[in-house]
């Protein structure tokens, strides 16, 4: 019957990495979320993408900016740690199915790259535009 659980049947490694439920499975994925950041640091270009950040982040305290145009700026930033991370994963996961030359691995890896260039050059621009406007 299609209702009833296969037994027997030997779970994905996904499946086994999920974790029950409610509170379990959030702590588990908290652990998996750090694991993600230690992997990503482990990266030389990712390290200095967080320190060009936490200079922004000092300036975004430092200078004399509105709160709105503080939280634009925070945004911004934290946007482009989180383009970075897919973009770091995407990479990951192009290299673990091939590291031979691919047309279409490669436009995924420009695709990432692009992305990231898109949202540092909005960072650019709305720096600018704060310490201009």
């Amino acid at each position: 019957m299609p209702s009833e659980k296969i037994k027997d049947k030997p779970q994905s490694y996904a499946a086994t990495m999920k974790g029950g439920q409610g509170v379990h499975r959030i702590i588990k994925a908290l652990g998996y979320s750090a694991d993600g950041i230690r992997s990503a640091c482990a990266e030389q270009g990712f390290r200095q993408l967080l320190w060009i950040h936490a200079v922004l982040l000092i300036g975004i305290v430092v200078l004399d900016f509105t709160l709105p145009v503080r939280m634009i700026l925070l945004l911004a930033s934290l946007l482009s740690i989180v383009v970075e991370l897919i973009n770091t994963g995407l990479e990951a996961a192009v290299d673990h199915t091939s590291e031979e030359m691919h047309v279409l691995a490669k436009k995924a890896k420009d695709v990432g790259s692009a992305a990231q260039y898109l949202t540092l050059a909005g960072v650019i621009v709305l720096w600018i535009m704060a310490l201009v406007g």
